[in-house]
This record gives structure tokens, sequence and C-alpha cells, in this order.
């Protein structure tokens, strides 16, 4: 945050377990924490508070897809530049940003939104200029259970890693340190670029690397050519695309060699993990069938 931001944390007590997954969660409080900073250019305060909410018919009536009933809330807001209601209606989409360019693309709720969509949730936002922004989680409570029987609880069981090298190519920073924060979470070992050249300096070194990961949608040398490129260099390379634009890329015959594959945002942490070992396990087989007897 640095010394600029003061943090304050207001946890309440006694709630109830929630129905949600321990890394997306975390990941999506990370991504929250580090676009209040940047709303906060000249210091301010971060608040991050949980608290019990219940969401009656009439509102979840307003709101496809919702349930009404009892909710875990948990609350980020700052005290930054805010933002207008244009803004706010469009800060859902996956590549809507309103940092300047060549300092992300976007703001990273969509991917947030997927999250809490997918345990049943809901997302608000509350924003006014100059007076800050308030993003709201709340979080379907698990019925039958108390805080004091494990807190919140996973979607299952998270295939890991051993150790294995992947370099990640992003340059959304809130998205990369999301991705690189799962990474080490699972025991890979993470280097990481910000844009297509300077991934290639790592790929031309003689630094091991097990996996590709890169965004599709770079700046100047895009995910695909740098995929090209490091395939001249490595030409076992596995690579792992990842977009937020249509489906239409995915089907495209001639976009996916052998040995890639490709994740949509927003993606379930679960779901990016899977990608990750399914590809790695997949080069290990082709190792060892083309290996001599």
């Amino acid at each position: 945050m640095g010394e600029q931001i003061e943090l304050r944390v207001t946890m309440a007590e006694n709630l109830r377990a929630a129905r949600s997954d321990v890394n997306q969660l975390e990941s999506a409080i990370l991504n929250l924490a580090i676009n209040a900073r940047d709303a906060m250019p000249d210091g301010g305060i971060l608040t991050i508070e949980t608290g019990r909410a219940t969401l009656d018919r009439a509102y979840a009536a307003r709101h496809d897809g919702l349930s009404a009933g009892d909710y875990v809330m948990i609350r980020v807001s700052d005290t930054g530049m805010g933002m207008p209601p244009d803004v706010v209606a469009k800060a859902f989409e996956p590549f809507f940003t309103t940092k300047p360019i060549g300092q992300g693309t976007g703001l990273g709720l969509s991917m947030i939104y997927g999250f809490v969509k997918q345990t049943g949730g809901h997302v608000r936002i509350d924003s006014e200029p100059w007076r800050g922004t308030a993003i709201t989680l709340y979080l379907p409570c698990d019925v039958g259970q108390d805080a004091r029987d494990g807190g919140l609880s996973g979607t299952g069981e998270t295939p890991e890693g051993a150790g294995e090298i992947v370099l990640v190519v992003e340059d959304d920073e809130s998205v990369r340190l999301l991705v690189l924060d799962v990474l080490q979470e699972l025991g890979y070992t993470a280097l990481h670029a910000a844009e297509g050249r300077a991934a290639l300096s790592v790929i031309e070194s003689s630094s091991q690397i097990d996996l590709l990961i890169t965004d599709v949608g770079l700046p100047g040398l895009n995910g695909r050519q740098l995929a090209e490129i490091a395939r001249r260099r490595r030409p076992d390379l596995p690579v792992l695309f990842v977009t937020g634009y249509a489906a239409n890329a995915a089907v495209r015959g001639d976009f996916l060699d052998e040995g890639m594959d490709m994740v949509m945002k927003p993606f379930a942490m679960d779901e990016l993990a899977a990608k990750i070992r399914g590809i790695l396990e997949k080069r290990s087989v082709t190792r060892v069938a083309l290996s001599p007897s």
C-alpha cells in the first residue's frame, strides 16, 4: 500500500461460514486493495470490513440469479477519486479501465464479478467523484455451519505444482499479481514480465521455463506472436493463453497449436490451476513417449 495509505480493518464477530473459494476470495480482496491504492495517489484511507447482510425479495428480484436470504458481507472502500455513474455502469466490463494507457487493461472487477456470481453471491459498487468508492461482496451463508466449523469453505481440492518454473506475461499489474500469488500458493516458481519484449529476454536466457502463461492482448508484441517466437527458442515449451476476448478466438483452428491451451477471463482460480496442471502433465507424458527406450 505504501506509507501514504492508512489501512483500517474491522472484522465482525460470530459471522456464519460462507460458501466461497479461499484462493479466489484472497485474490479478489488483493485486487480491490490495488484498485483502491491507485485511486488514492495522494494518500487516503483503505478500509476492509466484514458483517452480516440480509437481502430481501424485492432487492433480489432486481438482480438476475440472486436469491433472497442471509449473506456474509465483505466491503473494501477508499477515500479516493471515486467514479461518476457512467463509469460505475461499465466497471464490470472485462476491458474497461479508468487508468491511463499503458497502466493496465482493466480494473479486474469482471473477474471478481464472475467469481462471486459462481458462489451464488452478489457485488455492489457505491461511488461518487472525489468521495471514494466502496465495493461490497455478498457471499451466501453456508447453511448448517458457523464460523467455528472452518470459516470459508473451498470448492474442492485444487491441483498443486511441484516446483515447476512458470513465466507469466501480463501487462495488467493487478491480474499479474493475482496469478503470481496463486502460483506461489500452489507450489510453483514464478517468473514474470509486463510485456512481450521483456519476456523475450527471459525466454532467450538460460533460465529453465516449464510453462509460459501469457495474456493474448499484450501491447506491442501480442501473446500469440510471443508464443511463436518462444517456440522457436524452446520448441517443446507449453503455452497457456489468458484472454478476455470472445470465445471465437478459442475455436479458430489455427490459433492453438499442439501443447497450447486457453483460459477465458473471468476465470476461477481452480480452473486456472487445473489448466496448468493438465498442460504440464501432458508435457511430461509426451517427453516420456519420445524418450529412447
